[in-house]
């Protein structure tokens, strides 16, 4: 591991495997900022990138939730560190929770823990829309469902699983729960066994019958924006739904208009990575998400020029004027190995309640856009070691 370099302001960037972590590293050293990529695993791709001066170890969050954050404080006690770029929802849970211990230490752009908790817990999620105005799909508890006459999707209740929420957690554990579950009218689900998979009672919410799916990006200073991006999501982690992995940027003003009045009435600040439904009959844009944190598909985003890490060391800095918030429309990016998932879905993901593309229109699909679109989250020409470190992994793993 590379000494630090107290000459040079130096930001931390804490990441498990996720490439969103890349353009983190990618973005700040080239602006001459020293980065500490930090992880609780040995072979992370994006230590071997170029653009990575420093790593360190940390604790598992999910195996020892305090030990982590205790390393990431001790991290930024470091006289070179300046400010914790969020990355997992780990790192917003922690970094917003001990929000006055790092900020004696270092400058964050989060919000505070109880803020954070209204976007974590998808019940005062949706009661925070309603008051905003913005279409939501009705959502309630598991336990206060009682006819199944209609289409529904289940899932937690939590963006993250952790003491704050759920009783039954200590302080020192914490998991994000990533089952989803469509049920069809007249299909009532196995309330125990739901419960017991999902380690607290999850959330049913109404489907919503989409045409397509976008994403808002923003970075807010207390209640006021700083700089927005907003993306079309062509295709997710499986062709059910799920983080995107191909997308193209765009704009639309009534999304912008109803992603603005949703962080305002939350007098939002840090970052935030909101997910839209559009109705496929009214046109609306309905609330699924919010994402405290940077997202899957920031490799993309900053291709178009929306460069968020940049953005959110500016801030961290005191130098929100200097932030250009432009960007190019109509850039799309790919995630390899995610368009590989996308693909391997199609044969392997059932849904009652989302139509299955056919194999070979999905091939093709995929084979146009990344012909029209060659750009890629992971696979530069300039830095390659990170794509061939994280082939190796994958195929390590699959073995």
């Amino acid at each position: 591991m590379p000494a630090s370099r107290d000459d040079s302001p130096s930001v931390l960037v804490p990441t498990g495997v996720a490439p969103y972590s890349y353009p983190c590293l990618r973005s700040l050293a080239r602006r001459g900022v020293h980065t500490v990529a930090a992880s609780e695993r040995d072979h992370v791709p994006v230590f071997a990138s170029r653009f990575c001066d420093e790593t360190a170890r940390l604790p598992s969050p999910e195996e020892n939730l305090v030990a982590y954050a205790e390393a990431l404080l001790d991290l930024a006690g470091r006289e070179d560190v300046r400010t914790v770029i969020p990355i997992r929802e780990h790192d917003a849970y922690v970094l917003s929770k001990h929000r006055e211990a790092f900020a004696d230490r270092v400058s964050l752009e989060v919000p505070d823990s109880e803020t954070l908790a209204r976007v974590h817990d998808r019940v005062e999620l949706a009661a925070a829309a309603e008051a905003a105005g913005v279409p939501v799909p009705e959502t309630r508890t598991l336990d206060a469902v009682d006819d199944w006459d209609d289409d529904y999707v289940i899932k937690s209740r939590y963006n993250l699983l952790a003491d704050a929420y759920v009783d039954s957690y200590s302080a020192s554990e914490a998991e994000e729960v990533g089952t989803v579950v469509h049920t069809g009218p007249g299909e009532e689900p196995d309330r125990e066994e739901l419960v017991a998979e999902m380690n607290h009672v999850p959330v049913v919410q109404e489907f919503v019958p989409y045409s397509d799916e976008y994403m808002f990006a923003a970075l807010y200073d207390h209640g006021e924006p700083v700089a927005t991006f907003q993306h079309e999501q062509i295709r997710g982690n499986s062709y059910t739904g799920g983080g995107g992995v191909y997308r193209e940027s765009t704009y639309d003003p009534e999304l912008e208009r109803v992603a603005r009045d949703l962080l305002a009435e939350l007098d939002w600040h840090g970052l935030a990575c909101i997910e839209y439904m559009e109705h496929a009959e009214t046109g609306e844009f309905v609330l699924t998400e919010i994402n405290p944190r940077m997202w899957q598909s920031l490799p993309s985003t900053v291709q178009a020029g929306a460069d968020f890490p940049y953005h959110y060391w500016l801030q961290s800095q005191g130098r929100a004027d200097e932030i250009e918030p432009d960007f190019e429309l109509g850039v799309g990016s790919h995630l390899l190995y995610g368009e590989l998932g996308y693909l391997a879905s199609v044969l392997r993901d059932e849904s009652p309640l989302v139509e299955r593309p056919t194999l070979r229109e999905t091939a093709w699909e995929i084979a146009e856009s990344t012909y029209r679109q060659p750009r890629f989250d992971f696979l530069r020409l300039d830095d390659p070691r990170p794509f061939v470190h994280g082939v190796l992994r994958t195929l390590r793993t699959d073995r």
